[in-house]
C-alpha cells in the first residue's frame, strides 16, 4: 500500500497575525511558517500505518513557493520516505491544488491520500472534497480514528452530533482531524537523515493546471475591536441595560 500526504506551509499558529497597511493581506515576511497542524496527523497516521506493516512507502506532497519545500523535509524527518514539490507563486485556490494533486494522484497511483481537514490560514475545507470528486474516490473526512482492513478503512468522524462510523473501499480520500493522534517530533538524527531523502520538484504549468485564481480578493481588515464591558451594581440595572440598551430580552 502506498500512502500520499499533502502538507501545506502556512503561518504558525503561535504567530500573532497581522494586516498589511494597503488591506492586500498579511504580514509574511520575517513571519514564523510551519506545517499546517491538521497536515501533521496526517503525516503521523501514514507513518504509523507504515510501522505497522500495512504501507510500504509514504510520500508528501506540498504546493506553493521555494521555501514550501521546508513542509515537505519535516514530513520526511517524521518518517515520510520521499517528497514531492509543486512549484507555484501567489495564492493558490482549493481548487487549483486539488487539480494539481489529481495529476500526482495519476501518476503516483497510491493506494490512500491524506490530508489535514483544513488548512489555518484559509480556513476553506475544500481540497480533499474536490479531490475524492475529481477522482471519483470514496472520502472520509474529518477522521478521529481510521482502521486499515482488507481493501478497506473503518473511520470514525467527527461530527456536529458526536461520531460517526464509516466503512469505505480503497483508493480512498481521508481528511485527519487534531484527534486522530498526536504527531511526533523530528529528532536531530531524522532531520539530518531528511536531508538525504529524494524530493522530486515541478512546475505547476508542468502538470497543465490553471492556477490562476478565480476568486478577486478585494480587501483584508481586522475585525473590528471588540468594546470595554461595564460593570453594574444590580440584577436590576442587569436586566434594565439589556433590555433597554442591548435590546436582547
Amino acid at each position: 500500500m502506498k500512502i500520499l500526504v499533502a502538507v501545506k506551509r502556512v503561518i504558525d499558529y503561535n504567530v500573532q497575525i497581522r494586516v498589511k497597511e494597503d488591506g492586500t493581506g498579511v504580514v509574511t515576511d520575517n513571519v514564523k511558517m510551519s506545517t499546517n497542524p491538521p497536515d501533521d496527523n496526517a503525516i503521523e497516521e501514514a507513518v504509523k500505518i507504515k510501522e505497522s506493516g500495512k504501507a510500504t512507502e509514504v510520500i508528501a506532497v506540498t504546493v506553493g513557493e521555494e521555501k514550501a519545500q521546508e513542509t515537505v523535509r519535516k514530513a520526511l524527518a517524521v518518517g515520510a520516505d520521499r517528497g514531492i514539490h509543486v512549484k507555484a507563486e501567489g495564492i493558490i485556490e482549493p481548487i487549483a491544488v486539488s487539480k494539481i494533486l489529481q495529476k500526482i494522484v495519476e501518476k503516483e497511483k497510491p493506494d490512500l491520500v491524506f490530508m489535514g481537514k483544513q488548512a489555518i490560514d484559509d480556513d476553506c475545507n475544500q481540497t480533499g472534497q474536490m479531490l475524492s470528486s475529481l477522482l471519483d474516490w470514496p472520502q472520509a473526512t474529518f477522521a478521529s480514528k481510521i482502521e486499515v482492513k482488507d481493501g478497506k478503512l473503518e473511520v470514525v468522524r467527527e461530527i456536529d452530533e458526536g461520531l460517526e462510523t464509516i466503512e469505505i473501499n480503497t483508493p480512498a480520500i481521508v481528511t485527519c482531524d487534531l484527534r486522530l493522534n498526536e504527531p511526533r517530533y523530528a529528532s536531530l538524527p531524522n532531520i539530518m537523515k531528511a536531508k538525504k531523502k529524494p524530493i522530486e520538484q515541478m512546475n505547476a504549468s508542468d502538470l497543465g493546471v490553471d492556477i490562476t485564481p478565480k476568486i478577486q480578493q478585494l480587501k483584508v481588515e481586522e475585525p473590528p475591536k471588540r468594546k470595554a464591558g461595564i460593570k453594574v451594581s444590580s440584577v436590576a440595572e442587569l436586566v434594565q441595560k439589556l433590555k433597554n440598551e442591548a435590546k436582547v430580552i
